[in-house]
This record gives C-alpha cells, structure tokens and sequence, in this order.
C-alpha cells in the first residue's frame, strides 16, 4: 500500500464512527438509512454467491435511470452474466427494485476500506466493474487491479470545481486512476480534466453522455395524457422537478404570480430527496392553494392548484403530464440535474444559472430553443409567461399556422435527441473488449 493510500485508509478508519452516526441521523427523516448497513460493512447478499458477476455501480437515483438504457443492453447481451447492481443511497436502491425487479442483483456499495472492500470483491468475484459518472474509490480500485478485474468509468464527467478539488490530493487521484482500464468521457473538456489528474491519453474514450439514450416505455405518454384527463386537458401545468432546500420558496412566490396571468395553472412539484416531502408539504400547507399528494393515491380535480409530488420513480410521468419544466438543484449552488428527460418527452426546460453539472447539455439545449437558463427569479416568471402565452393562443385557435407552432418544440425536441443518441452502442463495444 502506497503511503497516500495509507493516510487516506487511516483518515477513513477515523471518520467511520461519524459516517455511521450521519447515516442515523439521516434515517430521521428516512428510516431506509438504518437498514441494511451491514452491506456497506461488506456484508454479500447471499443471492450474489456463485454466479458469473457483471458489477455496476450507481451511486442514486440519477446514475440509475441515466444507466438503464445501458442495463437494459447487458441483460440482453450477456445472459450468461448476472449483473450486481451496487447503490449508495436509499433512493437509488428503491430506483433499482423498481426498474428491475429481480431481474438484477442489488447490494448496498461497500465502505471504501481494505477491511470491507477486499472480502466483498473477493466473494463476489466479479469479472468486471463498471462505474457510472465519476466515483474514485482508491482501496476499491487497488483490490480490484491486485485480482485483475477490469475498471471502466463510464458516461465520466469532471466539473472544473470537481478537478479543482482533485488536484489537492493528486498523489492519491493519480494513483487511483492508473488502476483503471478504460475512462470513456462524455465530453471533450471532461477528458482534459481526467489528464490534468494524472490519466493518460490511452485510457480515455471520447463516447458522448449516456443520459441522451433515455428509454421511454410506450405507454408514458398515455399515462400523463390520463393524468390531464383527471384536472383537466386544457389546464397549463408546470412541473418543478428534483427541487432543493432554498428553492421551493422563490418557485411558489413565482407560481403565485403566474397565477395572475394564467388562473388554472397547475404546478406539480418534485422535491429531489424524500426526507423532504414532509417539509415541503408543510411550507405549502401555508400557502393559499388547494394542494393534492400523490402519495394519497386519489384522483386528481380540476379545482387543485398544487400538486405535491412525493412519489418515487414518477419523474417521467409527470413530465409526461406537462407544458413546461423547471429543473431544480439550479437556483441553489447543487450544479442543476438532467434536463433530458423532459426533452425526451418533447418538453421545453427552463433553469437557473447554477447548472454546472451540465455543462455539455444546456448549451446545445439552448442554441436549438428547447431550453433556457435564467439567472433570476423574474427572468424565470418572464420566460414561463412567453412560453404559456404561446400555448394559450394556440389551443383558442384552429389556424394552420398555429396548430404547426403547437408542435414545433416537441418536434424540436425529438430532433435534438435523435442527433445525440447512440451512446449505448459505443459503451457496448468498449465493454466487449473486457468481457
């Protein structure tokens, strides 16, 4: 063991007590957090044991479904494989049981200790380890290198604040990253970022962002179109997707003008993380609109005006229900969420101006005018009116002209997606050479 890998194994022995009491703390507010702890001790499931393994690891919600068209492929590809699906939080675990089912292996993802990592990596057995998006895990990956199993990042991406914060410990990030086969980057700006720490050119494979491969199911679009049914077909409807603390305030104080402007709006809003259903029900409870849960499981009337959205794995229904979207994490210094979903769905996205996560997607988002990012509440309000407006007068009309404009965005939409897609053909290739 290297002397950086050293202090950093000693540091995180240190922390562990504190890790274990966030993880209480947390389960507070999700008492998910509590259970299954000895699977990030190292603990195997017992259904793992004996099977030819495909290890992939996505640490939530996000990672999962951007990774689905991906794990769709693999199952069908390599039935001979069992694909072991590894989570870190308990949203991304409720992700995987629920896009997958049994048809997957699942486990929490292991401590990144030797004590933990080593005995996990040596029952397991896997034949290779993919990693989505960007995870340097410096025991891990040295456990994985001393047994000869295969690392492939996949989809990697590093924000320049990201590579800022890397370089302080580029011993160690340089170190671990020499453990990896293969880092195929979503951009090119990404892979001079991966270079700056420590990665050589041989390793990176420029194969574009997996998150533009979405796979829809064909009954989504029927399933919002019920939903409008139920309010009302004709109702605008706003959904403010994945919010964070700080947002929820200035995104009611916007609806709430809206509704000068457009009276049967209907915002449905999404908070990110389900510890904070609660909170945000709360904060609407105080507001003058009628609100409906989702998880009251009733039908929805034409005389709500907010529908709080605390559900799990329902993102694209209801983007599939809307006219316009927010995407949050953007008005809070989160780094924005992926905006794609929505356009997959022929669904305009507006954002704040805190989106750099996506770097490499809103730029050409917004040079095809599917997408806007506003820097302050007002420009946002200013941007939804434009957007509503237009759909208003388009739905009072019959005219050619304006039946044409109606579809134009979603036409845009299916456009852009349909230039970006094929990612998942290039990480199939990359993966055959390890397989």
């Amino acid at each position: 063991m290297s002397l950086y890998r050293f202090i950093y194994s000693v540091l995180l022995y240190l922390l562990l007590p504190l890790i274990l009491l966030r993880l209480l703390l947390k389960s507070r507010y999700n008492k998910e957090y509590r259970f299954r702890i000895k699977e990030r001790l190292g603990r195997v499931p017992s259904d793992v044991l004996g099977k030819k393994i495909i290890w992939l690891h996505a640490v939530s919600v996000g990672e999962t479904i951007a990774a689905k068209p991906l794990i769709e492929r693999l199952l069908k590809d390599y039935p001979q494989h069992s694909l072991l699906i590894t989570s870190t939080t308990p949203t991304g675990s409720a992700t995987v049981n629920k896009l997958f089912a049994k048809r997957v292996l699942h486990s929490y993802f292991p401590y990144d200790l030797p004590s933990f990592v080593e005995p996990f990596i040596a029952i397991v057995k896997p034949q290779l380890l993919i990693v989505v998006e960007t995870e340097i895990w410096p025991n891990l990956y040295a456990s994985c290198a001393n047994k000869n199993i295969p690392i492939l990042l996949l989809n990697a991406r590093l924000s320049k604040k990201s590579t800022q914060q890397y370089l302080r410990i580029k011993s160690l990030v340089s170190e671990t990253l020499s453990y990896v086969s293969l880092i195929a980057v979503r951009s090119e700006e990404d892979g001079q970022h991966f270079v700056s720490l420590g990665a050589s050119i041989k390793q990176l494979k420029l194969t574009g962002n997996i998150k533009f491969d979405i796979s829809l199911e064909k009954t989504i679009l029927t399933q919002g179109q019920q939903l409008r049914t139920q309010w009302g077909i004709e109702r605008p409807v706003w959904v403010v997707a994945s919010t964070h603390a700080g947002e929820d305030e200035i995104l009611l104080a916007i609806f709430k003008q809206l509704k000068q402007h457009f009276p049967t709006l209907l915002l449905i809003i999404v908070p990110r993380h389900p510890e904070r259903f609660n909170l945000v029900e709360k904060l609407l409870s105080t507001s003058p609109y009628s609100i409906q849960k989702r998880s009251d499981n009733q039908l929805f009337l034409y005389s709500t005006d907010i529908i709080l959205g605390d559900s799990m794995g329902e993102m694209l229904l209801w983007y599939a229900s809307a006219d316009i979207a927010f995407i949050g994490g953007s008005l809070v210094k989160t780094g924005g969420h992926n905006p794609l979903e929505a356009t997959a769905l022929g669904v305009p996205v507006i954002s704040g101006h805190f989106i750099f996560n996506f770097n490499d997607i809103y730029p050409p988002l917004c040079k095809a005018r599917i997408a806007w990012v506003e820097k302050t509440p007002i420009a946002i309000q200013e941007r939804i009116i434009k957007l509503l407006t237009n759909r208003v007068v388009i739905n009072q009309t019959s005219t050619f002209t304006a039946l044409t404009e109606k579809y134009d965005i979603k036409r845009k939409c299916n456009k852009f997606m349909r230039l970006h897609n094929g990612v998942v053909d290039k990480l199939l290739l990359q993966i055959e050479k390890y397989l």
